[in-house]
């Protein structure tokens, strides 16, 4: 049996899961999980490199031990962030993580050079004080982006430390802010302007695309060799290129964030489109993922946390449903992003300092539910599309509680299911390198032949 491995590396934790086909179906084995996040690092907010490559290999001497290796591999993680080279191939650290807040200073100086809407017109991309275009002004001020000679997002960046290979994906690299819309390129005059090197910038890889077999070191540390491809990088062009999608269905790729939208074939950057602060990413067979970002299920995984992990998720939402609170606040609250308490974060918003801990999460899943029925609002507007049903992947597709207050308040058809969204569309990838005559359209039809996909 031919098996396909899948590293999928989210903010808050990291799976390898194993891919095979069997009997016409895609099998999904999860075979090692490690914890994640950032780190505090010289006050600054910052990814331990060193610590995600140990895990990386980790997985990998997992699947040695199980006696299932994998014949190709392929990394995705969340966007945004990136780890920068110098002419050794040495590390510029720190490998700042999105949360941190320094980059938001940049914001003004970039906007100075270039307006908003104009930005906007460019790369099709929404603006967050995060995004890579604002880190990279950082690094330019503070004098780093002298020393780089190359700029790797962080699923090449980690992918480059199984090959020695540098590559540079698509879908991921849209997420920077420093792509054109129009020409799915780098947009090179963009870059002459903000005084980012050209040199920096590696050519684009599509997804599908082999990088190189494991380096030698790392094929004598997991026991064994394999190819590394480049998959759609960016997780949730992962997960989307899985979702068996109806015309008139709207996406939600639902974990530490929640990506609400709709695949279209053109980018949607009108003046509407801009002031919703919707963004277009790229997905496979070059089409678009016109979305918004949404807080998704970070402030609930922030609760756990702070509250000594006491509860499961489970039991937080059982909590939550037997409150009977349904307060809201908006979902996409700055002051939600990496504050210190998020329970005191969510009780200042409310103006609730007496809040108990059942109403909290409450409060979470309907602001959630609220922002997911308002943006199924706003995308039939802006695209002219209706949405007749609202398809949610990823592991915040198991908050049953959540997927029916969405159902009640947007009064669409909730369809949820493929918790792995993100881990098969990266499977998928490998599989359609192995037999390039295999369609996009070929492989969703095979995730609705292999997973159950209920109503709510």
């Amino acid at each position: 049996m031919s098996y396909h491995l899948a590293i999928d590396i989210g903010a808050s934790s990291g799976r390898h899961i194993l891919g095979s086909v069997q009997e016409g179906r895609l099998v999904l084995e999860e075979v090692y999980r490690f914890e994640n996040g950032p780190v505090k690092k010289n006050g600054f907010l910052a990814w331990d490199l060193e610590a995600l490559t140990e895990e990386v290999i980790a997985g990998l001497c997992r699947c040695r031990k199980l006696g299932k290796l994998p014949a190709t591999v392929a990394i995705d993680t969340w966007g945004v962030d990136y780890v920068l080279l110098d002419r050794e191939g040495r590390e510029l650290l720190p490998a700042y993580a999105y949360r941190d807040a320094a980059s938001a200073s940049a914001v003004a100086k970039v906007e100075a050079l270039i307006p908003p809407r104009r930005l906007y017109a460019r790369t099709g991309i929404q603006k967050q004080p995060f995004n890579t275009i604002y880190q990279l002004w950082r690094d330019k001020e503070s004098g780093r982006l002298k020393d780089a000679a190359c700029f790797l997002m962080l699923p090449e960046y980690l992918a480059w430390r199984l090959t020695g290979l540098m590559g540079c994906e698509y879908t991921d690299a849209t997420t920077t802010g420093l792509l054109s819309a129009a020409s799915r390129d780098w947009d090179y005059e963009l870059l002459d302007l903000l005084g980012y090197d050209r040199a920096l910038f590696k050519k684009l890889r599509m997804p599908s695309e082999l990088l190189g077999p494991f380096s030698r070191e790392i094929e004598k540390r997991a026991g064994f060799s394999a190819r590394v491809l480049l998959c759609p990088t960016h997780d949730t062009a992962s997960a989307v290129a899985a979702i068996p999608l109806e015309g008139d269905t709207m996406y939600i790729s639902s974990g530490t964030w929640s990506l609400a939208g709709l695949e279209l074939s053109a980018p949607v950057t009108t003046d509407a489109a801009f002031r919703g602060n919707y963004t277009n990413e790229g997905s496979v067979d070059g089409r678009f993922r016109f979305l918004k970002n949404i807080m998704g299920m970070w402030p609930i995984q922030s609760i756990r946390r702070e509250t000594g992990k006491k509860y499961s998720y489970d039991q937080l939402a059982a909590m939550a449903e037997q409150s009977g609170f349904s307060g809201t606040f908006p979902a996409d609250s700055p002051e939600l992003s990496a504050p210190e308490s998020m329970c005191e974060a969510i009780r200042g918003l409310l103006g609730r300092p007496e809040l108990s801990l059942a109403d909290m999460v409450s409060s979470v899943y309907h602001s959630l539910a609220r922002s997911y029925s308002r943006t199924a609002d706003e995308l039939e507007e802006l695209t002219g599309q209706k949405i007749n049903a609202i398809q949610i992947v990823g592991g915040g597709g198991a908050a049953q509680y959540l997927n029916r207050l969405t159902a009640r308040e947007s009064g669409r058809r909730v369809l949820a299911g493929l918790s792995e969204a993100t881990a098969a569309g990266n499977i998928l990838s490998q599989l359609r390198y192995e037999n390039p005559a295999l369609s996009w359209t070929d492989c969703r039809e095979l995730v609705r032949r292999s997973f159950p996909i209920r109503e709510v």
